[in-house]
């Protein structure tokens, strides 16, 4: 029987609970949901050829459980889960968290005994019936995580993860449907924890190539198993910032042109000319206009509209301020208005 989201919801909780005192509340979704993908693949594809995810000999969840009350528990798990990132060319991916890190998870005896309680909370789950395809577990736990800790410690929820409602909303609205085709492409140029993409490609069951591009290390790398989970090994996220550094180009130098494009990018970032200079962008993104320094919302708009083809479909989440600013944002939305590119706003 699949496990109940109240059920993984209690599991990720006393978890939690095992990491408190070491480390920001927003660290813990690193230990967290490495564990989780290592539970969830070990239970589905251990033993099975040709499955999606090799788990290796001494790369698995058992040999997790195998180390509760190990004095070396925390060297022995970073070595399983390196074993496993190998076996699937994961490096830098579901690596990232050390699991022997004394600041975080304490010396000698306390490690060990918080890391052996910890895999024994995932032991109990029992994750075989679980289907990531229709069931976001790892985008459901991200969100349970982010909801209740981030805020802990001024991060927003909103950087990470995009609700599943909003994201099939998305979807519908700029046409992704049964007509879809599997050589059509999709592009978030903000990915997250790729929820977005996820829930927007699920619209389409014949299928739609998937890009993405994310700045956050430890986000990207959440999207990169997110993407393996739901069946999509081959979607192309990229490890990069944007704005400054857009990684997706055609063979002549500009951007690549995408059927379809959606984005919650994060909100009003006052960072947003970091690495770039926006009066003589390389991608012409800016001929209608230069946002503001200090807010980059219209920033990322303009990289959207520039990443369409000339027939494709775009939506973006953005603040309401949009709007209503004035200055050089009224600037903007004036030009863009005029251009038509502006079809409807859902307030």
């Amino acid at each position: 029987m699949a496990v109940k989201k109240s059920d993984l919801y209690r599991s990720l909780w006393s978890s939690c609970d095992e990491l408190r005192g070491g480390m920001d509340a927003s660290q813990y979704k690193d230990y967290i949901l490495t564990l989780l993908f290592v539970k969830y693949v070990s239970d589905r594809y251990a033993g099975k050829e040709d499955a999606v995810i090799e788990v290796p000999e001494g790369g698995s969840f058992a040999d997790m459980v195998r180390l509760k009350g190990d004095k070396e528990i925390g060297d022995a798990i970073n070595k399983i889960v390196g074993r496993l990132a190998e076996a699937n060319a994961l490096k830098g991916v579901i690596d990232q968290a050390d699991f022997n890190d004394e600041t975080r998870l304490g010396r000698g005896k306390e490690m060990q005994d918080r890391l052996s309680r910890l895999v024994a909370i995932f032991e109990d789950l029992d994750l075989r019936a679980n289907r990531a395809e229709g069931d976001d577990l790892l985008g459901d736990a991200y969100e349970y995580l982010m909801r209740h800790f981030a805020t802990e410690s001024g991060k927003s929820k909103g950087q990470f993860y995009t609700p599943a409602e909003v994201s099939r909303v998305i979807a519908k609205v700029i046409g992704i449907g049964p007509d879809t085709r599997q050589d059509q492409t999709i592009y978030d140029p903000a990915s997250g924890s790729g929820s977005l993409l996820l829930k927007a490609s699920n619209e389409a069951p014949r299928g739609i190539s998937i890009y993405g591009q994310e700045m956050d290390n430890a986000t990207w790398a959440l999207s990169r198993m997110n993407m393996i989970l739901h069946g999509h090994p081959g979607a192309e996220i990229w490890h990069d910032n944007t704005l400054a550094s857009p990684y997706f180009k055609e063979s002549d130098g500009s951007l690549k042109k995408f059927d379809f494009a959606v984005a919650n990018p994060p909100f009003s970032s006052k960072a947003w000319t970091n690495g770039l200079d926006p009066e003589n962008d390389e991608f012409g993104r800016f001929e209608y206009g230069i946002p503001p320094a200090k807010n980059g919302d219209y920033a990322f708009l303009l990289h959207l509209i520039t990443s369409l083809k000339s027939t494709g479909k775009g939506a973006i989440i953005l603040p309401h301020g949009v709007l209503f600013r004035g200055h050089r944002e009224a600037d903007i939305r004036r030009n863009l208005v005029r251009q038509g590119f502006i079809r409807g706003i859902i307030g």
